[in-house]
């Protein structure tokens, strides 16, 4: 089983990703900005982190860079799912270390087989 961080200020996106890893049977943790991502990827394990690029304190493209920074976390695999859609927000993505980046709206599918493919879900 899987424990994966998903970090998103949008409620609505969170009871998104809920309702789709919920049938999953992993589990996850929930943190609405990026200075709670950050204290909880130094406090519990993690095999997949879910950012989304625009929220407050510390945006995802900070925290995908320190996350793969850092040699205890630079493993985890991290998915950039976002608004943000154009090319260069997803080349800086990249750039950051994102594993795969992905746009809103997602289709529960098309993240499920992300997730799978990153074997966070099986």
């Amino acid at each position: 089983m899987a424990k994966i961080l998903i970090a998103d200020d949008s409620p609505t996106d969170i009871e998104f990703l809920k309702s789709v890893l919920s049938n999953t049977g992993h589990d996850f943790s929930i943190a609405r900005d990026g200075e709670e991502a950050e204290k909880l990827v130094k406090t519990e394990p993690f095999d997949l982190i879910i950012l989304d690029v625009v929220m407050p304190k510390k945006n995802g493209y900070q925290l995908c860079g320190e996350f793969k920074k850092d040699e205890k976390l630079k493993n985890i695999p991290v998915i950039m799912l976002t608004g943000k859609d154009q090319q260069s927000d997803m080349l800086w993505g990249q750039k950051q270390g994102a594993d795969e980046y992905l746009t809103k709206p997602c289709e529960p599918m098309k993240l499920l087989l992300t997730l799978k493919k990153m074997r966070a879900v099986t």
